[in-house]
C-alpha cells in the first residue's frame, strides 16, 4: 500500500529525514516510536503534504502512485488520512457542517455522488456513538472548547466517516487519560482493523500499544530507522529507554 524509499525531508534548510525507508502492506499495523526530534512528526507531515516540509530525496508511493506528486486534498481524496497530535480548533464551522462537506469533496473527487444530508446524519451518528459521542458535541464548532481527550475522539470520529484506506496517527495518544485511551484505542481498531486498510501510529509511549496491538514497531532516530521488531520492541523500549536499545 505504502511504500517509501530513501525519503529525506528538509524544513527551513535543515535535514529532518535522512534516507527513511518503510514499506506498509493492507492489512498491517505500524507502530513508529523514538526520542524527541527524531522526526516521527516530520515524517507525517512529510506524508501528508504540510507546507514547509519539503522531500528532498527519495520517493513515496501509494497504491502504485507518486504520493508527493499529490496536493494534500489528492492524498485525502486518495484515501490517506493525517490525525494531528494536536487538532486545530475551527470557531463558525461545527463538526457536521465540516465533516459533510469534507466527505462529499472527497466522494466528488473519486468521482462517486454526494451524500444528502440525512444519510449523512445516520452516518455521523453510527460513528459517532462508536467514540462514545453524542450529536450535541457534533453540533458544535469543530474542537472549540473541547477537552484534549474529546478532541481526539472527534478526529476518530472525522476519521470513521472519511473511511480512509491508510491513517496516518501522530501521536493520537498525547494528552489522554485512561479511559480516553481505550475508547480511541477501540475506535482504531473497528475503524481501522480491516484487510483493505493500515495503520501508521506515531507514539512515544507503549500504553497506546497495548489497546492497539501492531504487527512491527520501528524506532526512529535521527531522521532513520535503526531499528523493527514486532510488539515486543515497544516493551522492551519501556522498559530499557531509546539509548540502550538503539546500541544494543
Amino acid at each position: 500500500m505504502l511504500t517509501i524509499d530513501n525519503l529525506t525531508t528538509q524544513i527551513d534548510g535543515k535535514t529532518i529525514l535522512k534516507g527513511l525507508s518503510l514499506s506498509i502492506k493492507t492489512g498491517e499495523i505500524h507502530a513508529i516510536m523514538g526520542p524527541n526530534g527524531a522526526g516521527k512528526s516530520t515524517l507525517a507531515y512529510t506524508l501528508g503534504g504540510r507546507p514547509g516540509y519539503e522531500p528532498t530525496g527519495g520517493g513515496v508511493t501509494f497504491e502504485g502512485a507518486d504520493l508527493l506528486e499529490m496536493a494534500p486534498h489528492e492524498r485525502a481524496a486518495a484515501g490517506l488520512f493525517l490525525g494531528f497530535q494536536y487538532p486545530v480548533e475551527i470557531p463558525g464551522i461545527s463538526n457536521v457542517q465540516f465533516l459533510r462537506e469534507a466527505l462529499n469533496s472527497q466522494r466528488k473527487a473519486r468521482g462517486e455522488a454526494p451524500l444528502s444530508a440525512a444519510d449523512f446524519l445516520r452516518l455521523a451518528r453510527e460513528k459517532a456513538a462508536l467514540l462514545g459521542m453524542d450529536m450535541d458535541m457534533m453540533k458544535r464548532p469543530v474542537n472549540v472548547g473541547f477537552s484534549g481527550g474529546e478532541k481526539k475522539r472527534a478526529e476518530m470520529v472525522q476519521m470513521g466517516i472519511l473511511d480512509p484506506k491508510l491513517a496516518i496517527l501522530d501521536e493520537t495518544d498525547s494528552g489522554l487519560d485512561i479511559d480516553a485511551l481505550k475508547t480511541v484505542g477501540a475506535g482504531i481498531n473497528a475503524i481501522m482493523r480491516a484487510p483493505d486498510k493500515a495503520v501508521l501510529l506515531i507514539t512515544h509511549y507503549q500504553r497506546l500499544l497495548d489497546y492497539v496491538r501492531p504487527d512491527f514497531v520501528h524506532i526512529l532516530a535521527d531522521g532513520r530507522i535503526v531499528k523493527s521488531g514486532g510488539p515486543e520492541l515497544a516493551l522492551e523500549l519501556e522498559r530499557e529507554g531509546y539509548a540502550e536499545v538503539i546500541a544494543a
